[in-house]
């Protein structure tokens, strides 16, 4: 696991070690984060397009 700080809230934010450039993670305070791996060191960034809804 990866300890990081959610930009959010500042809350701890564990991301786990094989997670993928791209890959959509939400925290405990309801935001969702992009990973983005820039020369092996993880970012997360705030994600705001609208999600898919696979059940319509």
């Amino acid at each position: 696991m990866v300890k990081l700080v959610c930009p959010k809230c500042g809350l701890p934010l564990e991301v786990e070690d094989d997670v993928l450039d791209g890959e959509l993670i939400e925290h405990d305070c309801g935001t969702i984060f992009e990973v983005k791996k820039i020369n092996g060191v993880l970012k997360l960034e705030e994600f705001n397009e609208p999600m898919e809804d696979w059940g319509e």
